[in-house]
């Protein structure tokens, strides 16, 4: 992860949306049939649906939040569930306050 990953995954209001919702799931999302919604993360199918848009185009913003390295996927069955890392996030920060 570098600060250019992250700025670009935070340059996008529908990624900063996804981030915020992802921080407290069992508010912003329904139950799911696989995976926790807090312990194995959201489908991205739902995080779509709550976006308004396709599938494929929810996955890119995903993507990118995960190479930032503040989201982490995780594959259950043929589903993609994604999580904060908030382990990560607090790193980049204290990067960003060193950096500024």
């Amino acid at each position: 992860m570098t600060l250019i990953h992250f700025g670009r995954a935070l340059a996008n209001e529908r990624r900063l949306q996804v981030l915020q919702w992802l921080k407290d799931p069992r508010a912003h999302f329904p139950s799911q049939v696989d995976g926790d919604l807090e312990d194995d993360g959201v489908c991205v199918v739902l995080i779509a649906r709550k976006l308004g848009v396709s599938q494929p185009t929810a996955t890119e913003h995903l993507k990118i939040l995960a190479r930032a390295g503040l989201v982490r996927p995780k594959r259950i069955r043929q589903w993609t569930f994604y999580k904060r890392d908030e382990e990560a996030i607090a790193r980049i920060a204290d990067e960003v306050r060193g950096a500024l």
